[in-house]
């Protein structure tokens, strides 16, 4: 008897235990928030190539090589089919010497000998080494601070014809020019150096240095 009594006292606890089970929610899984796709890279801007250098930039450049003897930053500006050609006097001929750039580096610690043109006046044949000719018909004075600059104009002029616009069509030089240095001399001691230069494809060429002075 007594067990029936407990049993039947189980049975409503039993129950109400069933429905609180029932009553519990099952968890629902929370789906796992995604994160958002990265941005796409910002595209690096594409880099213009560098302008050509202007003329007055590209003969800045050699004339101030040329004052440090630098033919490697000379030869840099060197046309590369024709070449330099160095004239002694503003009359440009086609044997004077005509150097290619890969030659031009060499130039400053040559033996050698070149024959240059002729001297106005008697005649001799220009025989020196490079670093003769620079001191001499390249470099006498210093061109890179000089009293006058023109482009395409004759400053110093003598009774030489100067035929560069002849020898080199389409070409431009650039002059740097004194006027003098002896006033006993009155102005005849005058020099000058031209660089000429072609322009291809927005690029200036060195293709001549051209030196002048007085000549009678």
């Amino acid at each position: 008897m007594k067990k029936i009594l407990v049993i039947v006292m189980l049975i409503p606890l039993l129950v109400l235990a069933a429905c609180d089970v029932a009553n519990v929610v099952a968890p629902v899984d929370t789906p796992t928030p995604t994160e958002p796709p990265p941005d796409p890279p910002t595209p690096t801007p594409t880099e213009e190539p560098p302008e050509p250098p202007t003329l007055e930039a590209s003969a800045d450049a050699v004339i101030n090589a040329l004052a440090e003897m630098d033919m490697e930053v000379v030869a840099e500006y060197a046309h590369p089919e024709m070449g330099v050609r160095f004239s002694p006097y503003t009359y440009v001929r086609e044997e004077h010497q005509v150097f290619m750039a890969e030659e031009l580096p060499g130039l400053v610690e040559s033996d050698e000998e070149f024959l240059w043109g002729q001297y106005v006046g008697t005649g001799d044949p220009i025989e020196l080494t490079f670093e003769e000719y620079y001191e001499e018909f390249i470099y006498p004075v210093d061109f890179a601070d000089p009293e006058e600059m023109a482009i395409s104009e004759e400053i110093g002029w003598s009774s030489m014809i100067n035929n560069i616009e002849e020898f080199y069509p389409d070409s431009t030089f650039v002059e740097y020019h004194f006027s003098g240095f002896d006033p006993e001399f009155e102005g005849l001691d005058w020099r000058s150096l031209r660089l000429v230069f072609i322009q291809e494809e927005e690029v200036w060429f060195l293709v001549g240095v051209v030196h002048d002075q007085w000549t009678p």
